[in-house]
């Protein structure tokens, strides 16, 4: 059984009871606006709802047209639409979890000529100036609040989250950086918070007294003119006195250039303010951020830093957690590693989430067992990301697998990630692949090269190979110097290197390697990032720690374009940022002459330079290892497969090798 008590202790509310202390965290996913989006949606959250968590808060939904993210972004507007959000909740209520429409207003944050906020004050991240509210359209928007909290309720809703955070409409109202109103709702802070109070009292009054009001509190803004941790507090006893039953925790502003929710966030990271908040306040808190299992969740719980705990990405990578956790089988809990690729970068490249680990998430409709099953016997050759995860989901599916390895070890790239500063949730992934390999009877041949005569010897109805990829060597005159070393050199045999260095290539890897390379060993993440933990500056900001890097490096690119240009997109900036902090110097649009024993001569701008270093390390891209397939794949046809860096090798991609992996599966 569950090791973790305070995790499972039930919340009452007075007049109701949360099944247990997790909340799974508002997440746009993009099925809001699918075709068939309802539907999709209440598969997805079903399948969270299966798995035990308490509450579920659906992603952001619009209270009006000019609160939309988007033009085309959900709603809850007019009678007409109840019917359609009856189908999730419907859906969620066949088991003992409370769901809550969180209603989001985005203000300046809205992706449409039509956005409006409490000032004609542009955001950095959004193309558009937005229109200034009159007077009478605060009062309109606030009705348009209580509106949506009431059709909530009539489609089943148990209750709203009032999002009040990270940037958007009402956060935006708080703050004097976005509200130089001169009426009722601007000035004092007592004015700037009247339009967030207004709503809390329309909310509770067009709701009545049995319904979950949570309201979600920028306790740290992390921007310049947030709010002080005094006026956090006394908006927080307001709308307290004002009948919301939670409190919820909301960090950071979209344009705040603090990390807060990327991997290299430790976890449980902002734990400490809600914590600050605690003390003040009398109705239940949630804590949030990069919290992503059971073990951190109850140690926040024994702690009695908050009241719950909010998971939003951990569910995607895996719906049961909670059960999992319960039935003491926490090994096979599937831990979100907080990259960001098929979540929230596909969120802002307008596609539907989903997740690396777990690619069925948001797709639980289109990964559905074949009515014509038949098991067959497959060989996969090769244990990386992309060879495991296709083992483990055939296995589940009912084939019989036999996976083969050269190695000693599982994991292939994903053991390289891990040992990348601020990448180690990786491990968490290696160790949910080997405990699978176990539970479900994967045969695995490890120290087991095979090359075209084993194979023919070997029987079998399908063959993938999952070969992988090496280092990619480039022609140029020096390459083979004891100075020279790979990327796999320095971050898997562990080979030393110098003081200062030269990486060839500015991809993922180099990236990598350069912050491998320079991570300091008294990395402090509050003080890197100026994070100010006793909260004595408004918005919880301080002047960030120089941190002296272990080596001089200079990352060197043949493109002109910027350094990291194929990142992810919600994390490529922490990246560049991290590296720029470190003093690494960005060299580019250059072309390579030669490598002498003392370093790299190069031409740009018309003119020849040396840079003298003591090492050089290639990470000028990867070459598939596909030598095996391309013998097989004519002679076997249809029963040969390849997936992963073995089929591309131009970005070591494991959102799209793992993903390639579960749809062979389902296919086959």
């Amino acid at each position: 059984m569950s090791k973790y008590p305070h995790l499972f202790e039930p919340l009452d509310l007075g007049f109701t009871t949360i099944q247990n202390r997790t909340l799974m965290g508002s997440m746009h996913t993009g099925l809001e606006e699918a075709k068939d989006g309802f539907y999709k949606t209440a598969k997805y959250y079903e399948q969270r709802a299966k798995g035990g968590v308490g509450i579920i808060v659906t992603g952001g939904i619009s209270p009006n047209f000019a609160g939309k993210t988007q033009p085309l972004a959900a709603s809850l507007a007019w009678p007409w639409q109840v019917k359609n959000h009856k189908i999730i909740t419907d859906a969620v209520h066949k088991y003992d979890t409370k769901i809550c429409m969180q209603i989001l207003h985005a203000g300046r944050y809205g992706y449409s000529p039509f956005n409006v906020g409490p000032s004609r004050i542009k955001s950095p991240i959004t193309p558009f100036t937005p229109w200034a509210l009159t007077n009478r359209g605060v009062k309109r928007t606030v009705k348009d609040f209580a509106r949506s909290a009431k059709l909530a309720q009539k489609a089943g809703y148990d209750g709203v989250e009032i999002m009040a955070s990270e940037g958007y409409l009402i956060n935006q109202f708080i703050s004097k950086r976005t509200n130089t109103r001169t009426d009722e709702y601007g000035g004092s802070f007592e004015n700037r918070i009247r339009f967030a109070k207004e709503i809390v009292e329309a909310v509770r009054k067009e709701t009545g007294t049995n319904f979950i009001i949570i309201f979600r509190l920028s306790m740290l803004d992390l921007v310049e003119e947030g709010s002080t941790i005094e006026e956090v507090i006394h908006l927080g006893k307001e709308v307290e006195k004002l009948g919301v039953n939670i409190i919820n925790t909301g960090i950071g502003w979209h344009e705040a250039r603090v990390p807060t929710i990327a991997t290299s966030v430790p976890r449980g990271a902002f734990t400490f303010i809600t914590e600050k908040l605690k003390e003040h306040l009398s109705v239940p808190l949630i804590t949030t951020n990069r919290i992503n299992g059971p073990q951190k969740a109850e140690e926040i719980l024994s702690n009695g830093q908050a009241d719950m705990v909010s998971m939003a990405r951990p569910f995607l990578a895996d719906p049961h957690l909670v059960k999992k956790s319960k039935e003491g089988r926490e090994d096979e809990i599937n831990t979100c590693i907080g990259c960001n690729q098929a979540c929230l970068d596909h969120i802002f490249q307008h596609k539907i989430a989903s997740c690396l680990v777990n690619p069925i998430a948001c797709h639980e409709t289109d990964y559905i067992k074949r009515e014509d099953f038949k098991a067959k016997d497959i060989v996969v050759v090769g244990a990386g990301p992309a060879g495991i995860s296709f083992a483990i989901e055939a296995r589940r599916l009912g084939h019989n697998v036999d996976l083969y390895e050269k190695s000693n070890i599982l994991g292939g790239q994903f053991n390289i990630a891990a040992g990348i500063p601020g990448k180690e949730e990786f491990y968490e992934t290696l160790r949910y692949f080997k405990n699978q390999i176990d539970l479900l009877g994967v045969n695995v041949h490890l120290e087991t090269e095979l090359n075209v005569d084993k194979i023919k010897e070997l029987k079998f109805d399908h063959i993938v190979f999952t070969t992988g990829v090496k280092p990619n060597i480039p022609k140029l005159e020096g390459v083979d110097l004891p100075n020279v070393l790979t990327y796999e050199d320095v971050l898997k045999h562990k080979k030393e290197v110098g003081k200062k260095v030269a990486i060839i290539g500015a991809g993922g890897i180099g990236f990598d390697t350069a912050e491998y390379l320079t991570h300091s060993d008294d990395f402090n993440f509050y003080d890197f990032w100026g994070v100010d933990r006793d909260v004595k500056n408004a918005g919880g900001l301080k002047k960030p720690e120089k941190q002296d890097p272990k080596r001089e490096v200079f990352l060197m690119q043949r493109k002109a374009s910027k350094h990291g240009k194929n990142l992810g997109k919600t994390t490529g900036w922490i990246h560049r940022q991290t590296l720029k902090k470190y003093g690494v110097n960005f060299i580019g649009d250059l072309g390579y002459s030669k490598i002498t024993p003392k370093g790299i001569e190069y031409t740009k701008d018309d003119k020849t330079h040396f840079l003298e270093v003591d090492n050089i390390v290639l990470c000028s891209g990867q070459i598939s290892e596909n030598k095996l397939y391309n013998h097989f794949k004519e002679e076997l046809g249809d029963s040969c497969h390849i997936i992963g860096g073995a089929k591309l090798a131009e970005q070591v991609d494991a959102k799209r090798a793992i993903k390639e992996a579960f749809d062979l599966a389902y296919r086959l």
